[in-house]
């Protein structure tokens, strides 16, 4: 295939995966949030609400792997859309869970959500499958960034799926989740059929002939990562990050709860925090393509900390933690753009997909011990201390940020 015709192909790839994108985060930008609520609802105690951001990204980063595989054999099409119908499975799954308020079935449709989410995050890299490695921030923000459109629809969505939920006598809360189950069939017919031809079948064979693929496993992972330290630091970076994210938003809605906000008002919060995420993707991608993958990864960083004190100061006004939350969505933003794209770029072709699956899962393990250990921090520290922990990790990566510099300037 000439550079012409590789180069028609990423722009139709970035295209479909755009439309993706769209559809998968309109279906999941609520789950998470009225997770956190059911598992306090039907649990009976608050300590629980953290089970909604554990279960999904602890099924989120189980599912990572095997999907990454399944890339790796299959091609990106395959994948994507089997990911999609895995999260319509968790969706049913939380439905039937409501209405024989049942806890442990909720955590297990919360597990297969969890695929939703590993598959936005697959996406993102499949960005990067054709060699561009330029334009990689640009191409793969491009896609993280059409996640914004349906993620910030979804969360203002809890209305009007609650009175589609109560025209069907559905159980409180479970009315969002039918938006859910539309837009991921769509998601998954749109991976399936838009991806055609594959761009990662098409990366593979050109690379085959360089030589023969190398063998795919978690040793030959970690092997990797320790042959190239520069991966290892962007996949720490990415998952550490995730984990400040996930700790403070899942707990955010059971804060403001509390504080009688209306679900409505917890929407549009959530909806400001995942503009902050997706909306400016593609401003760090110009960046980390300009200024350089650590240097964004650093801005992330520092982000982070104004929207810690932001929010952890905060108390009972609203506006402040509307304003705290989107500065956290702009940190993981700017964080995880560079950092996935430092990723790709610093990696042998034939490992691509076997390091991205086990930093995806890292990252979502990060996650769901951030969500794990959020509820109880809330409940004894309150919000602002639940913030003030969150800078460690933080801390963390500035200090590795500084190494890697060190480092790439020897």
């Amino acid at each position: 295939m000439n550079k012409d015709a590789l180069e028609t192909l990423q722009r139709k790839t970035i295209r479909t995966l755009t439309a993706g994108q769209i559809l998968s985060g309109f279906g999941l930008g609520s789950t998470l949030s009225i997770g956190a609520l059911l598992a306090a609802d039907l649990s009976g105690s608050e300590s629980w609400s953290g089970a909604a951001a554990t279960f999904s990204t602890l099924g989120a980063a189980i599912w990572a792997i095997p999907l990454s595989r399944l890339a790796y054999a299959r091609g990106r099409r395959v994948a994507l859309a089997i990911g999609a119908s895995l999260a319509i499975s968790g969706a049913l799954l939380v439905i039937t869970s409501a209405a024989l308020r049942v806890f442990p079935l909720l955590i297990v449709a919360l597990f297969f959500l969890g695929a939703g989410s590993a598959t936005g995050l697959q996406a993102r890299f499949a960005a990067n499958d054709l060699p561009s490695s330029k334009s990689a921030g640009r191409d793969l923000s491009l896609v993280v960034w059409a996640t914004t459109i349906g993620a910030v629809i979804g969360p203002n969505m809890f209305g009007p799926g609650e009175i589609i939920g109560k025209a069907l006598h559905m159980p409180p809360l479970t009315g969002p989740f039918l938006l859910t189950i539309a837009a991921q069939l769509a998601a998954s017919s749109v991976f399936f059929f838009g991806l055609n031809p594959d761009p990662l079948k098409i990366a593979q064979s050109l690379d085959q002939a360089r030589g023969p693929r190398g063998k795919i496993s978690l040793k030959s992972a970690f092997a990797t990562l320790a042959a190239y330290p520069v991966a290892a630091y962007a996949m720490i970076s990415i998952a550490l990050s995730h984990m400040v994210m996930v700790s403070v938003m899942a707990m955010t809605p059971v804060h403001m709860k509390h504080d009688g906000a209306t679900l409505v008002l917890v929407g549009f919060t959530i909806s400001f925090h995942i503009a902050g995420m997706y909306a400016f993707s593609p401003i760090f991608g110009w960046l980390a393509d300009k200024l350089g993958r650590i240097q964004v990864v650093i801005i992330g960083q520092l982000i982070y900390v104004a929207a810690l004190i932001l929010a952890g100061t905060a108390g009972m006004n609203h506006t402040q933690i509307t304003a705290g939350l989107f500065l956290l969505g702009l940190g993981w933003s700017a964080a995880t753009v560079a950092g996935s794209a430092l990723l790709s770029t610093s990696l042998p072709a034939d490992q691509k997909t076997n390091v991205q699956g086990v930093s995806d899962s890292a990252m979502q393990f990060s996650g769901a011990f951030g969500g794990a250990v959020s509820g109880s921090i809330l409940a004894a520290f309150t919000f602002g201390g639940l913030n003030a922990s969150a800078a460690i990790p933080v801390s963390i990566i500035l200090a590795l940020s500084g190494f890697a510099l060190l480092r790439k300037n020897r």
